[in-house]
């Protein structure tokens, strides 16, 4: 007994030590803490992005529909429970700290041959009572249930992580599924308003030919371009519906329940003041991608000290008390006391090559763990930096279309003020035409591909914040 108690006091005072690697983050490393390159662009401030971005458009139906999908959508209820696996896995690996216990009970009938105690020709028969508690307790000699422990906790951290980037994601695609609505919406209305102004065309032009200033060829070119016009209308009909699919689904929602206020938007959604960019370094804290990466990197290197634990000696000391008699009431008397108390030394020595192997397994995991961690690092930037370009020249373009727009308006309304008036050729007000029909189709691409861009520069920036769901 006096034996057990001090090698139990060492083991306890041997428990400190902890075999593996300590782990220190590679983030403050990365070659990426200075401004970004393409943040110097009108457009953008140095300050961090806010933690409702979605704000900045000024839209009460997205700051709806936002909500909406943060309360039900699929994907970030399959990241929260995720989560909480996690967090309950790292709860048992902590539970190895305590002791185990286990409270027995048992009661038996038997029949016992005389020659298996030495006593031939005879038998014992009878019952048999028995309670106890069995307890035993892991020490933690050389630090594998701590580096479990570490493991765990970074394993959680990394859910987290996914769980933030499944919340960015999820308002960004309510974002850009609300934006193709708004942008299928507002082609139509480009169309219908292109095909009023051919119409009115069309009807000048058989006024004409039944006047004798006009021709059957002329009325024929104008019939086919406003045809032509027409056939855009039902392709434009079936993006909007596809987009309020898209939104209803994101919003927890099946297709025929969309939200029938979107259906009527014909304005895409853009920011209109500068957006908030903030810098490298702050970008790499806030990706949830690269937050993800780096944790399990730091669970990776906590696995090589619980696979380093395994060549050395696992000590556990195990006890039990409680009482066996041949009559339940005989149970409690003392001379039915019965206790144990112990130590158990395990060793795998001299075979180590299973540990060896497995901590091999651990840092080859931890290699790749760390080149993830770099590309993951090295694509965020590359990401955030092609979409401020692309945020910047998408916004230049639809300046630059609005103005050509502006222009084919006023070669249209000459057009055809000169045609009435016999001063040009049909065929002037059918390029003009032509011509302004397609413009305003490409200036409201480039405003939906521009707001789409918007939505893209936000999730690289990777939304401006984090947030843990409870349980």
């Amino acid at each position: 007994m006096k034996r057990s108690i001090i090698l139990l006091a060492a083991g306890l005072t041997l428990s400190g030590c902890v075999v593996g690697p300590n782990y220190v983050s590679p983030a403050p490393k990365a070659p990426a803490q200075g401004d970004l390159s393409q943040a110097s662009a009108p457009g953008f401030v140095p300050d961090e992005p806010p933690a409702d971005w979605w704000k900045l458009f000024d839209t009460p139906v997205i700051d709806r529909l936002v909500g909406e999908a943060l309360s039900a959508n699929t994907d970030l209820r399959v990241a929260e429970a995720n989560l909480r696996q996690a967090r309950a896995v790292l709860r048992e690996t902590r539970s190895q700290r305590l002791p185990s216990t286990t409270v027995n009970a048992q009661a038996t009938h038997a029949r016992t041959p005389g020659a298996a105690m030495g006593i031939p020709n005879a038998s014992f028969e009878g019952e048999t009572y028995t309670v106890g508690l069995d307890a035993s307790y892991q020490v933690d000699l050389f630090g594998k249930i701590t580096r479990a422990i570490q493991a765990g906790r970074a394993d959680v951290e990394a859910s987290q992580a996914a769980y933030d980037l499944t919340r960015v994601t999820v308002v960004a695609e309510t974002i850009r599924a609300y934006a193709d609505a708004c942008a299928a919406g507002q082609q139509l209305k480009v169309a219908s308003q292109t095909l009023k102004l051919q119409e009115d065309t069309f009807d000048l032009t058989r006024r004409l030919e039944a006047g004798g200033r006009g021709t059957g060829l002329e009325t024929a070119q104008g019939g086919a371009l406003l045809e032509q016009t027409r056939a855009t209308v039902p392709v434009f009909e079936a993006q909007r519906k596809a987009a309020l699919f898209r939104l209803a689904t994101l919003t927890g929602k099946p297709p025929a329940e969309a939200p029938t206020d979107v259906a009527g938007c014909e304005t895409v959604p853009v920011v209109k003041q500068a957006i908030p960019v903030g810098n490298g370094a702050t970008l790499l804290a806030r990706r949830a991608d690269v937050r993800a990466a780096e944790r399990r990197l730091a669970s990776a290197t906590a696995q090589i000290g619980v696979a380093t634990a395994d060549l050395y000696p696992n000590i556990s000391i195990g006890g039990s008390i409680g009482s066996t008699a041949l009559d339940p009431k005989d149970l409690f008397n003392s001379s039915s006391f019965r206790f144990s108390v112990g130590p158990l030394l395990s060793f795998s020595f001299p075979n180590m090559s299973v540990a060896r192997a497995r901590i091999a397994q651990a840092r080859a995991g931890a290699d790749a763990a760390l080149a993830t961690f770099d590309g993951t690092w090295l694509t965020a930037l590359r990401d955030t930096e092609t979409a401020l370009a692309s945020y910047v020249a998408q916004g230049q373009r639809v300046e630059a279309l609005r103005r050509g727009r502006d222009q084919s308006a006023e070669a249209a309304r000459i057009a055809r003020l000169r045609y009435r008036a016999g001063a040009e050729p049909f065929q002037t007000v059918l390029d003009a035409e032509r011509s302004l029909a397609n413009n305003e189709l490409s200036l409201a691409q480039a405003e939906s591909d521009f707001s789409d861009a918007t939505v893209t520069l936000f999730l690289a920036l990777g939304g401006g914040w984090q947030q843990s769901p409870q349980g």
